[in-house]
């Protein structure tokens, strides 16, 4: 397969920027041959709906602009649907414990949350932050806007946090010795 088809894939899958020199080490490849590859996959996505976007050093696939209207629209739609289930979940989950990794959302799910974490980072009610004891892991905490839209100023503001918040913190860490103990 050849290079600007495994760049498109690498960018496809990974769905935010990524640095040219990560490219190249991800797939083994000098920086000349990485913007050649770059250059020959913006040429390959002229009149399609998807571009090559670049800022400084970084890359990532996005939608081409003639169709922004027609995303504009779709996001409209998509932000005013009611929550589902999973992402009401989610959310108890990122309010009560005040910040979790997406490992940690989807261990107490029972399930992978990163579309739905997505779905509420989209809206804006939740928010990504670097982890600061791990920087190759994200945190997910709840928003500004979340916590205006449900009318509290601080998360201890929530109906029985204390409470609420051992009981996910416990289950979390029976689950994680269950967890072990089979292995």
């Amino acid at each position: 397969m050849n290079l600007e088809s495994k760049i498109e894939a690498i960018l496809f899958w990974k769905g935010e920027p990524m640095s040219r020199k990560k490219l190249a080490e991800v797939l083994k490849a000098g920086e000349e041959e990485i913007n050649s590859g770059l250059e020959k996959l913006k040429e390959n996505l002229k009149s399609r709906g998807i571009v090559l976007m670049e800022k400084g050093t970084d890359i990532m696939l996005g939608t081409a602009p003639e169709l922004s209207e027609l995303i504009e629209n779709l996001q409209k739609e998509e932000l005013n649907k009611e929550l589902s289930k999973a992402s009401l979940e989610t959310l108890s989950i990122v309010l009560y414990k005040n910040g979790a990794s997406r490992g940690e959302i989807d261990y107490i799910r029972g399930v992978n949350s990163s579309f739905t974490l997505r779905a509420l980072s989209i809206r804006g009610l939740v928010e990504k932050i670097t982890d600061p004891k791990d920087n190759r892991r994200y945190i997910y905490k709840p928003s500004f806007e979340l916590l205006s839209y449900m009318g509290v100023k601080s998360i201890e503001e929530l109906p029985d946090y204390s409470e609420v918040s051992n009981s996910i913190n416990i289950a979390a860490k029976n689950l994680e010795e269950e967890s072990k103990e089979e292995n």
